[in-house]
């Protein structure tokens, strides 16, 4: 517990010095969207999982580690507005939060397994409407349910970790019902491996992605 609650307090403490959304003054100007982001196009026995866990571009990364993980699309869900950019969702006028959905071969990794990964390594879960300086809604916590059997999987997981005392403070995870989520510009997809450079990535989503790594090492696709 006090090495996973050291690796996130260091993460809050760079997060006041950057901020996740930056992107290229051109990008900014007219940003591409494809229609369905950079899902897969053959979804064929696969599954999809929906979690939002503070910025973006380190959850997509974190769950591409993963075995069993074909693709991750990074968008919002959650709000009211269609096809939201992220400006809106910025300026907190939609009601969606930065999410993450996550493709995946349930013959290799369960959803039990991307629930545990997600309440207990890729995120704070008891951060209310942020991630360290990231502050708002669009930055919540919150897991998106397409079952009763999901449901019943999120519900249980908070219970166990809650009950650990993993963290110090409960989690505030909300555990709601999918309904629709839209694809982020394109220039978000897979933005932690094509923006190295990026602040941000380096002081901020790295820390995040390691945490990963080192508490699911015998769940990656490539073990350290």
């Amino acid at each position: 517990m006090k090495n996973r609650l050291k690796s996130f307090a260091s993460v809050s403490l760079l997060a006041f010095v950057f901020a996740c959304g930056s992107q290229p003054a051109a990008e900014a100007q007219n940003p591409p969207r494809s229609t369905a982001g950079f899902a897969p196009t053959n979804l064929t026995g696969l599954a999809m999982a929906t979690f939002a866990g503070g910025c973006f571009w380190a959850q997509e990364e974190a769950f591409e580690q993963i075995k069993g993980v074909k693709q991750v699309v990074s968008g919002y869900a959650g709000g009211t507005k269609a096809n939201p950019t992220y400006e809106e969702v910025a300026d907190k006028t939609t009601g969606h939060t930065e999410t993450v959905q996550i493709y995946y071969d349930p013959k290799i990794i369960s959803y039990q397994k991307l629930a545990d990964i997600f309440f207990t390594a890729s995120h704070d879960p008891t951060q209310l409407n942020r991630q360290g300086n990231d502050v708002g809604p669009e930055y919540r916590s919150a897991a998106f349910y397409r079952t009763p059997e999901e449901k019943k999987i999120l519900e249980a997981t908070i219970a166990r970790v809650n009950a650990s005392k993993e963290y110090p403070g409960k989690i505030v995870t909300e555990v709601v019902p999918f309904q629709k989520f839209w694809p982020a510009e394109d220039y978000h997809q897979g933005y932690y491996r094509l923006h190295p450079e990026n602040p941000y990535i380096t002081h901020v989503s790295a820390a995040k992605v390691e945490h990963v790594q080192k508490a699911f090492r015998k769940d990656l696709k490539n073990p350290l």
